[in-house]
């Protein structure tokens, strides 16, 4: 896991060391760069070690004379390949040779040897720029559900990239603010990709590779989100239980000690039970989770409870009022994209940084795989209503205009008013402001009108409850719980690991029918993991929740004030307040 950077062509000819200064962050454990002589091309690179902590996992890594390919080529790459060492004995028995134990090599050569067919083969996380010097064409490519974020800026046929948005900033010193990502962030309280706050800069979609070459550019989509649905399973339980080991196996691969993160709620416990399997009694297992002293809020005495039921070293942070509201400078500061969420991520990670972890597993994914939202039972009535009523939707639109503004019934009205989408419906479960007081709140900040929104997502799965999830995983958990997830983790130097979002997992559990693999309570993840004990599986769903709002009031109270002075629209709701902050402080 690790920052990455650099540029292909001659317009992005900047100082490396402020460049590297941009993503040292995300790599405490070392640095590199290559240039090429006439500085048309360069990689940067700043480690944290995980796999072969030897020199010979260092960046940016060359590769000179692999049995399919004669020339030079150099890779900087963020991320972990899992199934690394049986795409190693591939190419050990092709007559490969390695000089060293990392993913890094493995994946290098396998682009030396096979290019971008490879990416399809690789079981992991990933966000990587390979250069082949002797055609001087360049490959970046992410991760099937962007697990890894990649960001890039062209300029006169010269490609500029890095793992964060931050590192391009200063390369476009007269870029504005997007208007269409700033009503899209009031929209979400994220901003979609492929697009960031910044013009000029485009994050690279998940499951895509861009080809660099001759200064032309093009980008190409390599893994989509299918739900292949076969009729029927003989044994899903099994299935899922088999999938889901397996996926914890693999995201246990390391040269360092991996922790997890657990809270009181079903997912990060079947981690936790699941890795314990793997391991075996013996096995040495930490555990991180936050307390507090707000029963509203705390969920300890659960993840403690479970700590010791599965032997696990648990070590807990009892956050006071105080301490949280000194970690509240540093989360603002280290977000990368604005976005009203990652608070929590930022604290946990911290915790387990300071306990010397590198690397943990996070339950995250879970709910979008099992149905663990609201969103499954509301997003399929949404549409039916909508289809069901007709020419009545003016009626029912018009009585749902006479709730508070501001209320979540509004956003239901927008929707009955519209065409009735599913992305729609999704944002009338989901969403913080309408689009009507998004362009406006966008116009009154920024002095343009931003677009229209595109309330169409392509063609979705047929059943709706799997329509929901693929919304889910592609629109809440890849724009803002993935992106938070890395960038407040990598802010404290700790890989944070995901099994639930995991390729082989998906293409074994899709064709599961909504019907079983969606039940009411997440059942068949529970009956796949039965070792999760009675005291999480009765616990009522409440998130893993921070009393951040009081917090921000203290530490923050000018800002917030700030946008209630600058607002056109009534704000009513914390969500609102809060996320209409963050577009005036980082957008």
């Amino acid at each position: 896991m690790c920052g990455i950077a650099g540029w292909f062509g001659r317009e992005f000819n900047c100082d490396p060391e402020t460049l590297l200064d941009s993503i040292r962050h995300r790599g405490p454990d070392g640095e590199g760069m290559w240039l090429q002589p006439d500085r048309a091309a360069a990689l940067f690179h700043t480690r944290l070690a995980i796999l072969d902590l030897s020199d010979a996992g260092y960046q940016p890594m060359v590769c000179r004379g692999a049995v399919h390919n004669d020339g030079e080529s150099w890779v900087v790459y963020n991320g972990e390949i899992f199934n690394f060492h049986e795409l190693r004995k591939e190419l050990e028995e092709s007559g490969e040779n390695f000089s060293g134990g990392s993913d890094t090599e493995v994946l290098l050569r396998l682009l030396a040897c096979h290019g971008e067919r490879i990416l399809p083969r690789l079981a992991g996380m990933f966000a990587f720029a390979w250069y082949d010097a002797r055609s001087r064409r360049a490959l970046l490519a992410r991760d099937a559900f962007g697990i890894k974020p990649l960001y890039y800026t062209q300029h006169n046929g010269s490609l500029a990239f890095a793992s964060e948005v931050r590192a391009l900033r200063p390369l476009l010193p007269d870029a504005a603010t997007s208007p269409d990502a700033m009503r899209d962030l009031l929209l979400w309280g994220t901003i979609p990709e492929p697009a960031t706050a910044v013009e000029g800069v485009v994050q690279l979609p998940a499951g895509c590779a861009l080809e660099w070459s001759d200064g032309n550019v093009a980008v190409r989509r390599w893994h989509n989100v299918r739900f292949e649905t076969t009729s029927s399973v003989a044994d899903a339980v099994s299935l899922t239980r088999s999938a889901l080991r397996e996926s914890v196996q693999r995201h246990l691969v390391s040269d360092v000690p991996v922790g997890l993160f657990l809270s009181g709620g079903i997912d990060s416990t079947a981690v936790l039970a699941l890795t314990r399997d793997v391991l075996g009694a013996q096995a040495d297992i930490r555990t991180f989770s936050i307390g507090f002293d707000d029963p509203a809020y705390d969920e300890s005495a659960i993840a403690r409870r479970s700590a010791d039921y599965f032997g696990s070293k648990h070590i807990e942070w009892r956050m006071t009022a105080n301490e949280g509201r000194a970690e509240v400078d540093g989360y603002m500061r280290a977000m990368d994209q604005p976005t009203i969420d990652g608070f929590n991520t930022w604290c946990v990670s911290r915790l387990a940084r300071r306990e010397g972890v590198k690397v943990v597993l996070s339950g995250l994914g879970g709910d979008e795989m099992f149905a663990g939202y609201g969103s499954f039972r509301q997003v399929p009535r949404f549409l039916r209503a909508h289809a069901a009523l007709g020419r009545s939707r003016s009626v029912v639109a018009a009585a749902l205009a006479r709730a508070p503004a501001g209320s979540r019934w509004r956003r239901l009205e927008a929707f009955f008013r519209g065409p009735g989408t599913p992305l729609a419906a999704f944002h009338a479960q989901r969403g913080i402001f309408t689009e009507a007081e998004s362009r406006e709140l966008t116009r009154s900040l920024t002095g343009k009108f931003p677009g229209l929104v595109d309330w169409n997502v392509g063609e979705l799965p047929a059943n709706p409850h799997d329509a929901v999830s693929f919304l889910e995983l592609t629109r809440y958990m890849r724009n803002q719980l993935l992106r938070d997830s890395d960038v407040f983790s990598m802010a404290h130097g700790l890989e944070l690991r995901v099994p639930f979002v995991d390729v082989r997992l998906f293409a074994a559990l899709s064709g599961i029918p909504a019907s079983t693999r969606l039940r009411t309570g997440k059942q068949l993840l529970l009956d796949a993991v039965p070792e999760v004990p009675d005291w999480v599986r009765n616990q009522p769903k409440k998130g893993f929740r921070f009393p951040f709002q009081d917090w921000v009031k203290d530490g923050l109270g000018g800002t917030l004030s700030a946008a209630e002075a600058r607002t056109t629209v009534p704000l009513v709701t914390w969500y609102r307040q809060w996320a209409l902050a963050v577009a005036i402080l980082k957008a």
